[in-house]
């Protein structure tokens, strides 16, 4: 049986506060980023690519296990 993995958007943060959208992944591509990689992740019990909440890859981590 297949494992379920959520979606979410990750993001980077401009100089000026923008998110600028880097794609749409798995959960588990999200956390493999790079630690270095300043991104944020949509939350993913909401809609990737359409939701304003977003989170950190620790919390993602965590949320996760």
């Amino acid at each position: 049986m297949a494992i379920e993995k959520k979606l979410v958007e990750v993001t980077v943060k401009a100089d000026g506060g923008a998110r600028i959208p880097l794609g749409i992944m798995n959960t588990q591509q999200a956390i493999s980023l790079p630690d270095g990689l300043p991104v944020e992740v949509s939350h993913p019990d909401h809609e990737p690519g359409t939701t304003d909440v977003f989170i950190d890859k620790d919390e993602l981590k965590r949320q996760s296990l």
